[in-house]
């Protein structure tokens, strides 16, 4: 079995001969030529009081972690994005894109891009943010970042991305968002929901949006991805197997089907995403006995939120929104209950990272890539 990323992102080189030393190895550099380690530094990135559940120690998430492939900053985050008004794009409508809504401005990451780069350091709403997705397990989550910034360490952990801040070098796998080694083992960042759906959706519901651009500063086939395509679906987005060892494998369910898991102090939860687009309302208890959970679908995005609900209260598809304990016409994303983070995950990952996680729906392999 291939254990590197280098060999994946090494068969774009040789497809047109496009130019990757960035991806690599090397010292990555931005187009004004300077070294990635100055691009950061700064304080440590703000935490929260509340911590997720840990299924394992940090110390043993960050003995159990292995190269990738690439080196630290081998593959460069992107630290100065550009962006241009979305309706102004000819974004194809189906491409997938992260949607970030902070501080009332609305931006666009691109996956195509950031299968490449990882790492976006930018500012929304005029807050210093990090958008991050992990290709090798199909993640997309945003952080705070106060004034430093994140890149890519080229380690991996259950195939994560382990990102490290520049201002700590300290590591954070990016799905469990908490620090395993350095300075910060223990601490876990304030994140932020970010929205895996598609350039089309995204514009129709937030047509002042931004669309990142292939402005980076570095030279890449952003049309071509290093680990398959999604439309339809190949390479390792398709088989079932994983470039490197999960910390724990499930029986049952594709491994790179997707699910919209949650995580609160206590346990975790994961709901197939296609039966729950499917059937709009799934209910479940948070694995460990934690909390009573209601999750919704939001059909115009594609995506769903997850809700504590400890007293039961009635959730009903209502049109395109929900009647929540009798008041009709309430958005998938202003349910009148306390939100949990939720984002979409391959399945073996979230296992892997919460083997004591509950799980609600049917397995399915539909679901992935928009």
């Amino acid at each position: 079995m291939n254990r590197t990323r280098r060999a994946a992102l090494a068969g774009i080189a040789a497809v047109g001969g496009a130019s990757l030393a960035g991806c690599l190895g090397g010292r990555a550099t931005d187009s004004a030529g300077r070294n990635a380690e100055e691009l950061g530094g700064g304080t440590p990135p703000p935490t929260v009081d509340t911590g997720y559940h840990l299924a394992y120690e940090a110390d043993t998430l960050a003995s159990e972690s292995l190269d990738g492939g690439v080196g630290k900053d081998g593959i460069p985050s992107v630290d100065d994005p550009v962006f241009r008004p979305i309706e102004e794009t000819d974004s194809p409508s189906n491409e997938p894109v992260f949607g970030v809504v902070r501080g009332g401005e609305a931006k666009a990451y691109p996956r195509r891009i950031l299968s490449h780069h990882e790492i976006a350091n930018d500012e929304v709403g005029g807050e210093p943010v990090a958008v991050t997705y992990c290709p090798l397990t199909g993640t997309a989550q945003g952080f705070r970042r106060g004034d430093t910034t994140f890149g890519v360490s080229g380690r991996l952990v259950n195939s994560n991305l382990i990102m490290y801040d520049r201002a700590t070098d300290s590591w954070f796998p990016q799905m469990l968002a908490t620090g395993v080694d350095g300075p910060m083992a223990g601490e876990t960042l304030d994140e932020f929901r970010v929205a895996w759906t598609t350039a089309g959706e995204w514009a129709a519901q937030r047509p002042d949006s931004l669309l990142m651009t292939e402005e980076t500063g570095y030279v890449r086939r952003y049309d071509s991805d290093p680990y398959g395509g999604y439309a339809p679906l190949s390479g390792y987005y398709m088989r079932d197997g994983t470039r490197f060892p999960a910390l724990a494998s499930p029986e049952d369910g594709h491994a790179k089907s997707v699910v919209v898991g949650a995580r609160t102090a206590t346990g975790a939860i994961a709901f197939d995403k296609a039966t729950l687009l499917s059937e709009r309302v799934l209910t479940g208890t948070v694995g460990g006995g934690g909390p009573a959970v209601v999750a919704v679908a939001d059909p115009a995005l594609s995506t769903g939120y997850v809700y504590r609900n400890p007293d039961g209260v009635a959730v009903e598809p209502d049109g395109d929104g929900y009647r929540v304990d009798g008041e009709a016409g309430v958005a998938a994303a202003d349910l009148p209950l306390e939100g949990v983070l939720a984002f979409d995950a391959m399945w073996f990952a979230w296992y892997g990272f919460y083997p004591d996680t509950a799980f609600v729906g049917e397995h399915t392999r539909a679901g992935y890539g928009g």
